[in-house]
C-alpha cells in the first residue's frame, strides 16, 4: 500500500478539519453522573476557529493522556459553574469556593500540563483560565468583590443572556503583548461572570490584560512552544458576532491548523 500517496491525499482534508478537544464538566442527577459541555464553546470552535470540537469526558482514571493527545491538534479549556478545589493551590476549602467538580479537576489539571509540555495550541476560558494559573504555580482568590476598591465581577442575575454576557468593563491590554498583537488595540470591553480570580499570578504566566481594579484577566504562557493564552472573560458567547472574539478564535484556529500541518508533515516524512 502506498502510504505516502494516501497521506498526501488526506493531508489537505485533515488540515482543514483538525480536532480540538474540550474537557467536560460533570454533574449528578437522580444518582447518576453526567458529563456535559456548553454549546457556546462548541460553536465558537466549529463556526469561528473552523475546527472540529470533540468532548473529552472527565474520567482521568481511565485516560492515557499521551495516547489521547495523539488524536488532537488543540485543546480548549472551558468555563464552568464549579471552581477549582482550593487544596490544588494550597488553599482551604470554604463555602465561598463552592461548588466543586472533582472529576474535572482530576482530568484538567494534568491535561493542561501535558498540552503545554507537548507544545499544542491551548485556549483557556474562565474556569480554564483559573486552572491554567493553578497548574503553572499560581493561586486563586474567592469572592473578588469583597476586596477594597474592587468591581463586582459576578454574573448579573438576569434571564436575558445577551445582557448577562454583555460587556461590562474595559480591559487594558499589555503593550506589545500577544493580545495586543492579535486584537490590534490596547483596550477592549469584556463581559464578567466570575466570583473568583487570580490572587497570585503564576511565575510561568505573563499578564496580558487587567481590569480597572487591577485583576489579571488575560494571560499567555511564558516561553510557550505554541499558541497558549487564557481569558477570564467569555469570548465564546456569540463569538461570531464579536469582532474581538472572532480574532481570538481565528488565531487559535490558525495555530491548531499549523500544529496539524506539522504533525502531518512528520508522518509523511516517516512514511517516505
Amino acid at each position: 500500500m502506498d502510504f505516502p500517496r494516501i497521506l498526501g491525499y488526506l493531508f489537505p482534508i485533515m488540515i482543514r478539519h483538525p480536532l480540538v478537544g474540550l474537557p467536560s464538566d460533570t454533574y449528578e442527577e437522580k444518582n447518576l453522573l453526567f458529563h456535559s459541555l456548553g454549546d457556546k464553546y462548541v460553536r465558537a470552535v466549529s463556526d469561528v476557529a473552523q475546527c472540529l470540537p470533540v468532548m473529552i469526558p472527565a474520567i482521568a482514571e481511565a485516560m492515557d493522556l499521551s495516547a489521547l493527545l495523539d488524536h488532537f491538534d488543540g485543546i480548549l479549556m472551558t468555563g464552568a459553574v464549579s471552581n477549582v478545589h482550593p487544596p490544588h493551590y494550597g488553599g482551604e476549602p470554604t463555602v465561598d469556593h463552592e461548588p466543586y467538580d472533582h472529576h474535572r479537576d482530576k482530568l484538567t489539571l494534568k491535561l493542561i500540563r501535558a498540552v503545554i509540555d507537548r507544545g499544542m495550541p491551548l485556549f483557556c476560558i474562565c474556569r480554564g483560565f483559573q486552572e491554567l494559573n493553578v497548574v503553572m504555580g499560581g493561586t486563586l482568590e474567592a469572592e473578588l468583590q469583597r476586596g477594597e476598591g474592587r468591581l463586582d465581577h459576578r454574573s448579573r442575575k438576569v434571564e436575558d443572556m445577551d445582557v448577562k454576557y454583555g460587556p461590562v468593563h474595559a480591559l487594558a491590554l499589555t503593550p506589545g503583548g500577544q493580545f495586543e498583537t492579535i486584537l490590534g488595540k490596547r483596550e477592549i470591553m469584556v463581559n464578567s461572570l466570575h466570583r473568583q480570580g487570580i490572587s497570585r499570578l503564576a511565575p510561568g504566566l505573563v499578564a496580558e490584560g487587567r481590569s480597572p481594579d487591577g485583576i489579571v484577566e488575560a494571560v499567555s504562557v511564558k516561553g510557550a512552544k505554541a499558541f497558549a493564552i487564557g481569558t477570564q472573560w467569555h469570548p465564546e458567547y456569540k463569538a461570531a458576532d464579536n469582532p474581538d472574539s472572532v480574532k481570538l478564535f481565528k488565531a487559535f484556529g490558525d495555530a491548531v491548523r499549523l500544529h496539524a500541518a506539522r504533525r502531518m508533515n512528520e508522518k509523511l516524512a516517516r512514511a517516505s
